[in-house]
Order: C-alpha cells, then sequence, then structure tokens
C-alpha cells in the first residue's frame, strides 16, 4: 500500500492486517521492513528525520521518539507487537514501557541496548577534550570539524543540523532501567557477525529482563532485516500466535 499518513506519522502497511508496529534503524526508512511486513502483516513508519518524515523541531533522545510514534498503537487492533532494528528498537522498548497495556511483545534486533563496556573510551576522551577547547576559544571551528571526521562514526559525518544532535543524545543513552521495567515478553535476534552491536549486548540484556529469548543467526551482521527476515518473521509470528505465552 502507498505512504500515508496514519495518527501524525508517516506509515506503510505491508501484508495481511495484523497487529504489529516495525520501527527502523537509523538513517533507513520504513522500507526496510516489506520483506519481513510482506509475510506477517503490520505497519511500519518512518521515524522523525528519515524517509519522507522532516526531523523533530528540536533535539530528542529515544523517549522523545517513543512519543512522537505512540498515537500509531492507537489504529492497531489488538495487542501489539512491535519489531525493532538498531534505533528502532530503542524507540520500540521505551514504548513497551510507557504502554504496557498495548504492547504485547517486543521483537529486537542490533538494537544498543546498552553500552560496552570501555567502549571507545580513549577516543571518546579525546574528542570531549577537543571539543571543550572549542568551547574556550582555544581551537578553530575548522579543528573540531577535522575531529569529528576523525573519530565520529559514519552516521554521525552523515547527519546535520538537529539529527546530528539527536544522534549524540542516543548514542550516549543506556536502557537498564527500561529492560528490568517491561513486562512484556522480549524476543533478541542477532546476527553473530554484528561488528555494530555485539553480541555480547544481547546477552547481557537478556539477563536483565524477566521474559526474555535471545536467538543468535550464524554469520549474519547487523541489518537482520536484509540479511535474515526470515528469523524476524518467525519470531514475530510466534509472538502474534501467543504475545502473552513467551517466546
Amino acid at each position: 500500500m502507498p505512504l500515508e499518513m496514519i495518527a501524525g506519522c508517516f506509515g506503510e502497511r505491508f501484508g495481511p492486517s495484523a497487529p504489529v508496529l516495525a520501527l527502523h534503524g537509523w538513517g533507513r526508512s520504513r522500507h526496510d521492513w516489506a520483506r519481513v511486513l510482506a509475510a506477517t502483516g503490520g505497519l511500519a513508519v518512518d521515524l522523525p528525520g528519515f524517509g519522507a518524515a522532516p526531523p523533530p523541531a528540536v533535539p530528542m533522545g529515544a523517549a522523545g521518539y517513543a512519543e512522537a510514534v505512540e498515537p500509531v498503537l492507537g489504529v492497531l487492533e489488538g495487542p501489539v507487537v512491535m519489531v525493532g532494528h538498531s534505533f528502532g528498537g530503542r524507540v520500540a522498548l521505551h514504548l513497551a514501557v510507557r504502554r504496557p497495556e498495548v504492547v504485547a511483545g517486543l521483537v529486537l534486533a542490533g538494537v544498543p541496548l546498552l553500552r560496552p563496556a570501555g567502549a571507545k573510551a580513549g577516543v571518546a576522551l579525546r574528542y570531549r577534550a577537543i571539543r571543550l577547547a572549542r568551547r574556550l576559544h582555544l581551537i578553530p571551528e575548522a579543528a573540531l570539524e577535522r575531529a569529528r571526521g576523525r573519530y565520529g562514526s559514519a552516521d554521525y559525518r552523515a547527519a546535520t543540523g538537529v539529527m546530528r544532535e539527536v544522534l549524540v543524545r542516543v548514542v550516549g543513552e543506556s536502557y537498564e532501567e527500561q529492560l528490568t521495567a517491561l513486562a512484556c515478553p522480549v524476543h533478541l535476534v542477532w546476527g553473530t557477525d554484528d561488528g555494530v552491536v555485539p553480541p555480547v549486548v544481547a546477552e547481557r540484556a537478556r539477563d536483565l529482563l524477566s521474559a526474555g529469548t535471545l536467538t543468535l543467526l550464524p554469520g549474519i551482521g547487523h541489518d537482520v532485516p536484509a540479511e535474515a527476515p526470515e528469523a524476524l518473521v518467525a519470531a514475530i509470528l510466534g509472538m502474534v500466535d501467543g504475545p502473552r505465552e513467551g517466546v
């Protein structure tokens, strides 16, 4: 079906009607879910700043994105199964905590749920020192921009304006509190070769969940919706068929 405005969000319905809401990763769009939702049915939306959706008026973290998407839950009949990849999973997690009476379960893939212990600590410290030097007018803006190019991720270099500020905000987030507060079952679907969010993050997250399952996919990288859509289909259908029974 074509793009439509759904509860204030740009979205598209795929496959048969089903209480499934899919949220894409950073720099991606609703189209990432076409193959998955063609089999399960459901709705995918463009998160603010991606696809057809304009960027937010002000920088916000995953909680702000969840608030923006929350009205969409009201147009889906029945308990909703949410599936999120990478950045979209951050948003889905917040939604599940905000609306436990509506969200029946989560399927998450490659989501930076927890900060890897000691990851790039030295790089982060050096960059913060350069940024502070610029704030104190000790170095020119060009020097700070060179540091961004050297230390910043590809996503950071590609982002501009408010979206760069959003990225800085969400990259620093960690979700121990939300993971322990979840009441619904969660199925973590992870590639063993995920170099962006390594499987150890999923293993640590599973230990914080009251009802969590982890499926590791040998040879699969970070982009699970593209590389292993069938694994996500199986996880979603398991939730839809018995969302309150666990996964």
